[in-house]
């Protein structure tokens, strides 16, 4: 399955997308000013989200999904991942970077689920499955 592109305002997930686009506002991100939000849902209606939070030591930064996937193992959260909102602050709709589509995987694979991500833009929104953007996948269980 490829990226389907949609307004945003014809995503039946703007309630996420909105979620992502609040956790965003808390961003700490005062060396690069590039604020991201991201909003797991999950197959209960729960959502759990998570912002970037930078660091003066670069290499110690967090992504705003590594931040709601920790958020959500921490409240006993380990399956039913059904959709990933990620918002950044560009016109272009934004991608996770590897690390999270990892971090994504662990908890998707958990609940043996293959969730859609929204990746958002400032008037467009990408929905891909976590499979498309991380093919091959290695999880729990590879290690079988």
């Amino acid at each position: 399955m490829s990226a389907i592109e949609l307004p945003e305002s014809e995503m039946p997930d703007a309630e996420l997308v909105q979620a992502a686009r609040a956790a965003a506002e808390q961003s700490y991100s005062p060396y690069s000013r590039f604020a991201v939000g991201a909003a797991l849902r999950f197959a209960d209606g729960s959502v759990v989200t998570g912002t970037n939070i930078e660091n003066a030591s670069y290499g110690l930064a967090l992504c705003a999904e590594t931040v709601a996937v920790a958020k959500a193992m921490a409240e006993g959260v380990r399956g039913g991942l059904e959709a990933v909102a990620v918002v950044g602050p560009t016109a272009d709709p934004i991608t996770p970077c590897g690390r999270c589509r990892q971090v994504l995987n662990e908890l998707a694979q958990l609940g043996g689920t293959d969730p859609v991500v929204l990746c958002v833009g400032a008037e467009e929104v990408r929905s891909i499955p976590l499979s498309v953007l991380l093919p091959h996948a290695f999880g729990p269980a590879s290690l079988g």
